[in-house]
């Protein structure tokens, strides 16, 4: 799909809001990190090699994107359309696996947080909906990429309490806006009405090629709760493993995902 198809299908994001949640959940973020233990920061994760430390530092170079954006020039014209974002990160990887453990050596975490919050305040303009900034996988609207900046934030959120057991609170904003742009990236990878997936209280999307629903119950359905999908999504469990902890609820032939997962890696 061109990046204008994917522009004209995506959902509206409240920009106000979208920054507001942003800053909760890394204000969330910041609180559990000042309480982690130089044990805990060099603990593992279920990122490739990356400590907790890193995890943390990654984190901060998500929030801080928007600022360094900021400083610079506004792109002419949008290229990344909200809905590309998702399927763009991947080739991403290496830069960002790079600049991530740069930050990371010889930066104390806690400060890196701090800093970063402050800067990301005093950029962001009042209103900045339109504004366009140069991100990593094109120039998007500001609007847009804070979106990113929500599933970032709420993606690794979840990743460091695996990492180190802490209890993290997710914004509801936050969680909401990832599951949304994560549901719709689910239709843009198997378009189609014959399978309807639910995520309550957030998001319903159809996707999968075969006959349309139209009316009444849906032949095919998928139901699971946000972090559950959020999870599948991002590759960090998988379809067999949910449906035997019975995490997700499939009902209908063609109400298997496995095949369609996960849409952003």
């Amino acid at each position: 799909m061109s990046p204008a198809a994917r522009k004209s299908r995506s959902r509206q994001y409240d920009e106000k809001k979208t920054r507001a949640a942003v800053l909760a959940q890394f204000a969330h973020v910041r609180a559990a990190v000042g309480e982690l233990t130089a044990d805990q920061f060099a603990r593992p994760t279920r990122l490739g090699d990356w400590t907790v430390r890193e995890l943390v530092a990654h984190l901060a170079m998500a929030v801080g994107s928007v600022p360094r954006a900021l400083a610079l020039p506004a792109p002419p014209k949008v290229t990344t359309a909200l809905l590309d974002w998702p399927f763009a990160t991947a080739p991403l990887a290496p830069g960002i696996d790079a600049d991530t453990r740069a930050l990371a050596s010889g930066t104390d975490p806690v400060e890196l947080l701090a800093r970063t919050a402050e800067e990301f305040e005093q950029a962001l303009p009042p209103e900045g909906a339109e504004r366009l900034v140069a991100a990593r996988p094109g120039a998007m609207r500001l609007a847009d990429y804070l979106v990113t900046r929500c599933v970032e934030l709420v993606v690794h959120t979840d990743d460091l309490a695996a990492a180190t057991g802490a209890e993290i609170p997710y914004d509801r904003q936050a969680l909401a806006t990832t599951t949304r742009l994560l549901a719709d990236a689910l239709a843009v990878k198997a378009p189609g009405g014959s399978v309807e997936v639910r995520v309550p209280p957030f998001a319903v999307v159809q996707c999968v090629e075969g006959p349309r629903h139209t009316r009444g119950t849906p032949p095919n359905v998928v139901e699971t709760d946000p972090l559950t999908w959020i999870r599948l999504a991002t590759g960090r469990t998988t379809w067999d493993a949910e449906l035997a902890a019975a995490t997700v609820s499939a009902s209908g032939e063609r109400a298997g995902l496995g095949a369609h997962l996960p849409v952003m890696a």
